[in-house]
């Protein structure tokens, strides 16, 4: 349920009114609408729609839930599998419903990433400590990568990422659509 004393305030500032601005604009006094902001009494439709509309705003939006989409992540929202030969970081939760993937995976000495099948949709990956060697249809040799090298492949091909080193090797992976 919606707060509606607390979605007047916040309308208030957003606006840059003092109550006593907004009690000129509705014909209503400041300690009314102090009331109000503090859910001490609660206002007719009526008066609450003279209220949206000194704000700017239409009753429907003033009452529409907003989703304040997080766009900063930390380590806490990430979510870590750990597997036999390589761990992987789902740094970006629910990436799913997004249009990309980003996942950062650390491979163990001599393992390998699992295959991804031939998708509509690119890669793009960066390695960040060791190398690997990008492992495509097209190419089973293997293209090398080291530390500060990248890659970006359409997904039309099974490819995976190898390494064959003795040492741990990160990559940050990206994928549209999400293919992890």
């Amino acid at each position: 349920m919606i707060d509606i004393g607390h979605r007047i305030r916040q309308l208030r500032y957003k606006n840059d009114l003092t109550l006593e601005e907004l009690a000129s604009r509705t014909e209503l006094t400041k300690g009314f609408l102090s009331q109000l902001e503090n859910n001490l009494t609660s206002p007719s439709l009526q008066t609450l729609e003279d209220i949206a509309e000194a704000l700017g705003t239409t009753l429907s939006r003033f009452f529409a839930v907003e989703n304040d989409e997080q766009i900063v992540f930390t380590s806490d929202d990430e979510f870590v599998d750990e597997q036999e030969n390589c761990t992987i970081h789902w740094i970006i939760p629910n990436a799913q419903k997004n249009e990309m993937e980003p996942i950062m995976i650390e491979l163990e000495a001599n393992a390998e990433s699992k295959l991804i099948e031939p998708h509509e949709g690119e890669e793009f990956g960066y390695v960040l400590r060791g190398r690997v060697l990008l492992v495509r249809d097209s190419n089973k040799k293997g293209n090398l990568l080291r530390k500060g090298d990248s890659f970006y492949i359409r997904g039309d091909e099974s490819h995976y990422l190898k390494n064959d080193t003795d040492k741990k090797a990160v990559v940050l992976w990206v994928s549209t659509p999400p293919e992890f």
